[in-house]
């Protein structure tokens, strides 16, 4: 995909004090792009170009209201999105994520809607408290970047995993909602293939797809067929309350129910030329697993359910740990053993560390003594799963490794599970220390929020 903006920017910026050599150079750049993707002619791609690079020039036009300058004006980092690891599930990830949740918790303060679970709470869905008791339960996943050429399957696991992350919190779903945004050059069609994965979900789980928005990525400043979306799942509160990550107690097993993957699993099958693999992933299990748990006595005594899948269990244990304030050990072949076996073929075979890849099992933190009976439960809606962990007193993740011995610390690492050939790459290149990237990523963030005030002053 060319981003066409980003070019032209780039090009005046380098050039800056150059004359007319920056512009000359983006309207050649911009021009070759227009002839490579669309096919134009070099007079007609220089028209275009030339159209992008005044309004792009146009743009830098500094404001002089002050309310307008604070708006228009981007806060800067000093450090790109793929070098802090973002969207990559892993340490770097849960920083930037960590931030994000502090600027949105800020205006959470002054909500006049009691927040039940909101970001700061790092959880898989938000929820707050509507009339009478009543909770209302909200969770918006992202489509998974590398199916866009397989837009079905990019609607369908996104719809499974904002389903999900509303089951495990322990509502009752009732609405699905979507937003696809198809570039200049993508054939219409996906959009269909997209809506109909979402509506596969829909259908298989009862759950009506209510609403939805579609738009092109960046408009007219974008030149490729890369699809992008969100699905929004939303659930009711209604018995037992929310199951969220800080009601683990000592004493507790972890139950863990099989995983066969999803968008993760089926992006690693088909960039490997392993597409049959995909076949594995095709299934709604943790929607019956939720709902036989969720109508079942047993509700009452779960502690805390979430699904394998920031940064899999190294990232999931670490955050639950962390909120409950006690020890979980786990033990590596147990969980593997809870791996549908064509998909650990598959991730052995790859060498791919499974223990930070989203799985998207359900993890079920309950006491020892019903942990027999939850198992039941779900095998009785032919759910396999087995007891991989327990939590005690102290802190921390520990894991017994393959082969048994001595239980050592088990840690997310700076990006998830490397599952495809450029991600292993990518594994290679260097990265920021935490501290470097939380101190600079905390600096921007201070200015996002004092534009906020100013804004929110201005507007009150």
């Amino acid at each position: 995909m060319v981003d066409l903006e980003y070019i032209a920017n780039k090009a005046l910026s380098e050039a800056r004090g150059a004359g007319g050599e920056g512009r000359a150079k983006a309207v050649k750049e911009l021009a070759a792009s227009y002839i490579k993707v669309k096919g134009f002619s070099p007079d007609t791609a220089e028209k275009f170009a030339e159209a992008v690079v005044s309004e792009v020039e146009l743009s830098r036009t500094p404001p002089r209201h002050p309310a307008a300058a604070a708006a228009v004006t981007q806060t800067v980092a000093g450090i790109t999105a793929g070098y802090a690891g973002l969207g990559s599930r892993g340490s770097g990830d849960f920083i930037v994520h960590r931030i994000i949740a502090e600027i949105a918790h800020s205006a959470n303060t002054k909500s006049s809607v009691p927040v039940v679970l909101e970001p700061l709470d790092h959880d898989d869905a938000g929820a707050v408290e509507v009339g009478s008791a009543k909770i209302v339960l909200a969770a918006v996943d992202g489509a998974h970047s590398r199916l866009s050429g397989f837009p079905f399957l990019m609607g369908f696991h996104d719809a499974r995993a904002a389903l999900r992350d509303v089951c495990v919190k322990g509502a009752r779903p009732v609405a699905l909602l979507d937003d696809v945004h198809l570039a200049d050059d993508g054939d219409v069609a996906k959009i269909f293939d997209f809506v109909a994965g979402v509506a596969a979900v829909s259908e298989s789980t009862g759950v009506p797809l209510i609403s939805g928005s579609t738009l092109r990525v960046g408009g007219d400043m974008m030149l490729g067929d890369r699809l992008v979306g969100a699905v929004c799942a939303v659930g009711v509160v209604e018995d037992n309350g929310v199951n969220d990550r800080s009601r683990v107690e000592p004493g507790d097993v972890v139950v863990m129910t099989e995983g066969s993957g999803g968008g993760t699993v089926s992006a690693t099958a088909i960039y490997s030329g392993n597409p049959d693999v995909v076949a594995e992933t095709l299934n709604i299990d943790f929607f019956k697993a939720s709902a036989a748990l969720s109508g079942h006595p047993l509700a009452s005594v779960i502690h805390c359910v979430t699904d394998v899948t920031n940064g899999g269990i190294r990232g999931d244990l670490e955050s639950i740990a962390a909120a409950s304030r006690v020890r979980v050990t786990v033990d590596e072949e147990s969980i593997e053993s809870a791996v549908k076996p064509g998909v650990l073929r598959l991730l052995r075979k790859l060498e791919i560390d499974p223990l930070g890849l989203a799985l998207d099992s359900l993890l079920i933190f309950t006491p020892r003594s019903t942990s027999g009976r939850v198992l039941d439960a779900l095998a009785s809606v032919g759910v396999r799963a087995c007891v991989v962990g327990e939590a005690s007193r102290g802190r921390g993740v520990y894991i017994v490794e393959r082969g048994g011995g001595k239980a050592v610390p088990l840690k997310p690492k700076f990006r998830e599970s490397a599952y495809t050939g450029i991600k292993k790459l990518v594994e290679t290149l260097p990265h920021p220390s935490e501290d470097e990237l939380s101190r600079m990523l905390e600096s921007a963030a201070q200015a996002s929020l004092e534009k906020k005030r100013r804004i929110v002053e201005l507007i009150r």
